[in-house]
C-alpha cells in the first residue's frame, strides 16, 4: 500500500469524545482561575495549551480522523506525536511523584548565621499566596533564630514598580520582624542571580558563603535551590520548604518540571 492509499474507515469516537472535552474544559477553567489571581507562567500556559488542543480535538474529531484516513503518512505521524506526547506525560507524572515525597522542613541541626528567603511573584506590589507560605515559614524559623540575618532576595517583576524583595520586607515587618535584621537583595532575576547576589551582599558585612545558611523557598523548589547553591558558592545550606497552596500546587510543579530541565540544560548546577 502506497502514501496516498485511504485507509479503511474504523475508527469511532464513542466516548472518547467526552472525556476528552470533559478535561479539556477542567484544565481551562483552572488555568483561567490561576490567571484572574495573576498567576502566569509555563505550569500554567502548557495546560492552557493541552486544553485547546483537546477541546478542539474533541469537537472536530470527526474531520480530524477523515484527514487523517486520506493518507498514511498522517496517521503515522499523528502516532509518533501521540507517542510522544505520552511519554512526556509519563515523564511529568514521575516529576509529580518525586515532589509529593519532598517532605518541607524548618529545622536545623545548627543555628544558622543566615536565613535567605527566595522572592516570588508580586503581582500588584502585593505577595503571591506561594510567597506568603515562603514569608510565613521565613518569619518563623526567625523567632527560632533570634541571631540569624534574614536575607529577602528577589528583583522587580515585569510591569511592577517595587521591588520582590521590598514586599518581602515590608511583609515581614508587618508580622513583627524587627526591620534591622532584614537585608535587601533587590537586582536578582533567577534562583541563581538570588544566591549569588545574596552571598555578595554578605560578604561586604563580612558573612562568608560557608557559614550555615537555611534557604527559604517552596516546597517544589528546594531540590533545585539546593543544587543551585552549591553551585553559587553556599557549602553548608539546609532547604526549608512552605507548602505549596493545592489549587496551585500541580501547576507549579508543572513550571518547576521545566524548570529543572533548563537549569540543567544552561548548567546552573
Amino acid at each position: 500500500m502506497n502514501a496516498s492509499t485511504p485507509i479503511p474507515d474504523s475508527y469511532h469516537p464513542g466516548p472518547m469524545r467526552w472525556l476528552l472535552l470533559a478535561i479539556g474544559i477542567l484544565l481551562l477553567i483552572d488555568c483561567i482561575y490561576l490567571v484572574t489571581v495573576k498567576v502566569t507562567h509555563l505550569g500554567v500556559i502548557v495546560p492552557a495549551v493541552i486544553s485547546a488542543a483537546l477541546i478542539a480535538l474533541s469537537l472536530f474529531i470527526k474531520p480530524w480522523q477523515a484527514w487523517l484516513r486520506g493518507r498514511r503518512w498522517r496517521l503515522l505521524a499523528w502516532r509518533l506525536l501521540l507517542t510522544g506526547f505520552f511519554l512526556w506525560l509519563a515523564s511529568l507524572v514521575v516529576f509529580f511523584v518525586a515532589m509529593q515525597r519532598l517532605q518541607p522542613s524548618g529545622a536545623m541541626d545548627a543555628d544558622p548565621r543566615v536565613i535567605v528567603v527566595l522572592g516570588s511573584s508580586t503581582p500588584n506590589g502585593q505577595a503571591s499566596p506561594v510567597l506568603v507560605e515562603r514569608l510565613k515559614l521565613a518569619y518563623s524559623l526567625a523567632g527560632q533564630h533570634p541571631r540569624a540575618l534574614v536575607v529577602v532576595s528577589g528583583g522587580t517583576d515585569f510591569r511592577q514598580e517595587i521591588s520582590e524583595a521590598r514586599v518581602m520586607a515590608d511583609y515581614l515587618v508587618g508580622l513583627g520582624l524587627d526591620a534591622a535584621r532584614i537585608t535587601l537583595e533587590d537586582q536578582s532575576t533567577s534562583t541563581y542571580e538570588n544566591l549569588v547576589f545574596s552571598a555578595r551582599l554578605l560578604e561586604a558585612a563580612g558573612v562568608k558563603r560557608d557559614v550555615p545558611m537555611v534557604l527559604v523557598t517552596s516546597d517544589f523548589h528546594t531540590a533545585r535551590a539546593g543544587w543551585i547553591a552549591e553551585e553559587a558558592g553556599w557549602s553548608n545550606v539546609r532547604a526549608a520548604g512552605s507548602l505549596t497552596p493545592l489549587y496551585m500546587r500541580y501547576n507549579a510543579w508543572t513550571r518547576e518540571y521545566f524548570a529543572c530541565l533548563s537549569g540543567w540544560l544552561l548548567r546552573e548546577y
